[in-house]
């Protein structure tokens, strides 16, 4: 119903009894060009009304009249969007310490990271992302100073320490045994892994991430072997469930895949070696597929030179073509997909890159978008709050030149951010 709403207002001429009057808590944008992600069509000739965070019409301006002492944004040059939504990031992760460099990296130093890359990724445009796994909940305390105004920033939904098996993916496996030292979301079992759930639910987190199987840039771990059996995964998600948490798979290997799907996970990150039956699970289930098909050109061109070890290499030179092959397998059979880049391997701000791959391997550029905004909304648990310009949901907005529907590699260069009906960025 709510859509069908939001669609008339889109579509029709709403707004010429629409009370324009000025107040100072009202912004009117002009909008050149005005990308509709949930009509998927380009409209020409807009205007936005925001009061206060939100947006509170959308029409032509024939329709919404402007009082003549009212604040004004001319976009009208520009093509407006959403705030785009990065479903997989590590704001508090740096893209130059991986491998052995990454142990001398503490949790005060990784939040301050996270300073620094959240108004990086603001800047890009991403005004909203989903954090999945940080050290010492530094995600959380992160999120919290967004919240609370203290820094800059895009909205977070934040997972604290990824959960993970002995040894795993999700553990630590770079020192020798006399150190002791285990990653902070190790368990074991079901029950140690429901206790491992209420554990960094307590500490604030927002979504519960996992390793289903093992990955690229650890050591010693089989990239798509499976870890966790699938009555461990059944015991996460079903605990995380009846918390209220979504839950997030980290999982390259199809058994991992399988077992994460039939466990009831609401994604699956990367996917990168998905299999038919995995497909099949996928869409008959429901579950979004997260892949992050940018990150592989800057593994393999700068991996070495920031610290990642030789065997990480391999396996990204083993899978990374198999991924985005994959991607538009799985693209085309009808699997539900969001936007996700893993930000923090690659550098913070460049995820609009991901755009190009995302349309090489099968997407239009419209389907990309709406992967990056409707989609990513409706997986993060705010289907009517972000993820549109749309009446009743966040100012949250964005603008470029050009049309990126003609060239989606525009999206790399967002000159005008709003967050929340504040502008954080605007070059003329």
């Amino acid at each position: 119903m709510l859509r069908a709403l939001m669609l008339i207002v889109l579509s029709v001429s709403p707004f010429s009894s629409f009370d324009a009057t000025a107040n100072e808590d009202t912004t009117y944008i002009k909008a050149g060009r005005l990308l509709d992600v949930i009509d998927g069509r380009l409209r020409n000739d807009q205007v936005i009304v925001v009061n206060g965070d939100k947006i509170t019409a959308v029409g032509t301006a024939k329709d919404i009249a402007i009082p003549a002492a009212a604040r004004v944004i001319d976009l009208s040059q520009k093509t407006v969007l959403p705030g785009l939504i990065d479903m997989h990031d590590h704001l508090t992760g740096d893209h130059r310490f991986h491998g052995y460099s990454a142990l001398e990296i503490s949790i005060p130093r990784e939040t301050l990271y996270g300073v620094l890359n959240a108004r990086k990724t603001l800047n890009a445009g991403f005004t909203t992302v989903r954090n999945v796994g940080a050290g010492g909940y530094s995600d959380v305390a992160l999120r919290n100073a967004i919240n609370d105004g203290e820094i800059e920033g895009p909205r977070m939904r934040v997972s604290g320490p990824s959960l993970g098996i002995t040894g795993g993916h999700c553990d630590n496996n770079l020192l020798p045994r006399e150190y002791n030292e285990q990653a902070e979301g190790v368990a074991d079992g079901p029950w140690a892994i429901r206790a491992k759930v209420r554990e960094t639910i307590k500490y604030g987190a927002d979504v519960i991430k996992y390793c289903a199987t093992g990955g690229v840039l650890s050591k010693g771990d089989s990239v798509g072997g499976q870890q966790y059996t699938l009555e461990e995964m059944q015991a996460l998600v079903d605990e995380a469930h009846m918390h209220g948490r979504k839950v997030a798979a980290h999982a390259h290997g199809p058994d991992g895949i399988r077992a994460a799907i039939i466990a009831g996970v609401d994604s699956i990150e990367h996917g990168s070696l998905i299999d038919d039956e995995g497909i099949r699970l996928a869409k008959a289930n429901g579950t979004f597929l997260v892949m992050d098909v940018y990150n592989d050109t800057f593994i393999l061109e700068h991996g070495a030179s920031v610290g990642m070890l030789p065997e990480s290499l391999e396996k990204e030179r083993m899978i990374g073509q198999l991924q985005r092959d994959n991607f538009r397998k799985a693209f085309k059979a009808g699997v539900r997909m969001a936007f996700g880049s893993d930000g923090g391997v690659y550098p913070h701000g460049d995820n609009g890159k991901q755009f190009h791959y995302m349309v090489e391997y099968g997407m239009t550029p419209m389907q990309a978008i709406q992967a990056a905004t409707i989609h990513a909304a409706e997986l993060i648990g705010w289907p009517d709050t972000v993820g549109a310009v749309a009446p009743g949901r966040y100012a949250d907005i964005i603008a470029i030149d050009g049309n990126p529907l003609d060239k989606v590699e525009l999206l790399e260069d967002v000159g005008f951010v709003m967050k929340g009906g504040t502008v954080f960025k605007q070059q003329d």
